[in-house]
């Protein structure tokens, strides 16, 4: 479905996008993939790693945003920034390990070498272009970087909105993970589990809200493990879905948590198995100590590609309209020793190589993509809840525990992306 203005094709996505339904095609028509890159993954913000991945000066590693290469690197006066892995004379990578620490990246084809910033630093052999001492050339610089949290957000689009205007409401759920560290602040120094998966991006964000599906994949896993996490996704549970804009969305799980006022619940233990981090939290935040640690942590999707899952935070990159890589790693809290180590172990439990949630999912995604690219039906339904949400006293929309608000939010973003001019 396309109109054509000037005699270039465009996709029509009023066809394809309906308040309570979407189009199989969004998830596999290559032309539509290529106007996400430009539209979203590169002309908006996307989460791209975490500064404590890049602690000292001249560190750097190997990111993404989408399929371009990104190098992240921390320069000598301590400044984030996100590089082009491409050599401005022949477009050969000048960076081959996934981490390390340099002041400079060398190319290996013809020598030319840049410093961590992206500038030129010199090239062999000057009589070759005239003697000139500086060439007018430097690597790739992604030209919009900001750091919230800890958290490093780039952009290709020099005129992007500010990151606190793109995050909104969701600068406040990441704001209650840091909350949650005795000293303040996250870090994702535990190192990325890397997946690929054979389905389209979009499918992966929807899915990491959707509280519709959670008994019926992760049921059996819930009941050998004797799970609470189960119940918290039913009809019967007063948690909640809530789109906070932008295209980000949460399911608020506290309200349950509340309901029992159990300290630590959210995690799973008790005070008296973390007694270090209970005390530091008590001894930080007085009064407050109790709500934070009865409410826990957030469980936000953060368009169009960070998902923090309490304890774990994930990066979903796509390659292709039928393939996309997600990332994944344990939360860390700096200050709480005994509490990293069993977010590890439970990270490494739910999304690890032999990991019992990610395994899951990933089989539904991968059963979906196949699913979709069948010819009948054309449509996805996205009803489930549409009668029932309400607007919560911050105004933001509101469904069930079960309800695909979430859903129905990412794809009214989406299309106003896909449709601007």
């Amino acid at each position: 479905m396309t109109i054509t203005t000037d005699s270039v094709p465009r996709v029509d996505y009023s066809k394809l996008i309906e308040p309570e339904r979407v189009h199989g095609s969004l998830y596999t028509d290559p032309a539509i993939f290529a106007d996400e890159l430009q539209r979203i993954w590169y002309g908006g913000w996307v989460f791209v790693g975490h500064d404590s991945e890049v602690p000292m000066p001249n560190d750097y590693v190997r990111k993404n945003i989408g399929p371009q290469d990104i190098v992240m690197t921390r320069d000598r006066e301590g400044d984030v920034h996100l590089l082009v892995n491409r050599c401005a004379h022949r477009g050969n990578l000048v960076c081959d390990e996934p981490s390390g620490n340099s002041s400079s990246f060398r190319c290996p084809y013809h020598g030319w070498t840049y410093r961590n910033t992206g500038e030129l630093l010199g090239y062999p052999y000057r009589k070759g272009y005239d003697g000139t001492n500086k060439l007018d050339l430097g690597l790739g610089v992604v030209p919009k970087v900001a750091v919230y949290q800890g958290f490093v957000f780039g952009s290709f689009n020099p005129d992007v909105p500010s990151i606190e205007e793109h995050l909104g409401a969701a600068a406040g759920e990441i704001d209650r993970l840091a909350r949650l560290s005795p000293e303040g602040r996250v870090e994702l120094d535990a190192g990325w589990l890397k997946h690929k998966t054979r389905a389209n991006w979009k499918l992966l964000a929807e899915n990491e809200t959707d509280g519709y599906h959670p008994q019926f994949v992760h049921g059996s896993i819930f009941s050998v493990t004797g799970s609470t996490i189960g119940p918290l996704y039913s009809d019967n549970s007063t948690a909640v879905t809530r789109a906070l804009g932008n295209g980000h969305s949460e399911n608020d799980l506290r309200p349950e948590f509340r309901k029992f006022a159990e300290p630590m619940r959210w995690f799973g233990t008790t005070p008296d198995r973390v007694p270090d981090y209970v005390a530091k939290m008590r001894a930080l935040h007085g009064d407050d100590a109790e709500q934070i640690l009865i409410e826990g942590g957030p469980h936000v999707m953060v368009f169009p590609n960070l998902f923090i899952a309490e304890i774990q935070v994930f990066n979903i990159q796509p390659i292709s309209a039928s393939e996309c890589v997600q990332y994944s790693t344990a939360v860390q809290l700096k200050g709480a020793p005994e509490l990293n180590k069993r977010m590890l172990s439970q990270s490494i439990g739910s999304v690890g190589p032999a990991g019992m949630l990610l395994a899951d999912d990933t089989e539904m995604y991968e059963r979906n993509q196949v699913g979709v690219s069948q010819l009948r039906p054309e449509w996805l339904d996205i009803r489930r809840g549409a009668g029932r949400e309400r607007t919560d006293e911050d105004g933001f929309l509101v469904g069930g525990a079960t309800d695909e608000t979430a859903m129905r939010a990412f794809w009214r973003h989406y299309k106003g992306l896909m449709e601007a001019k």
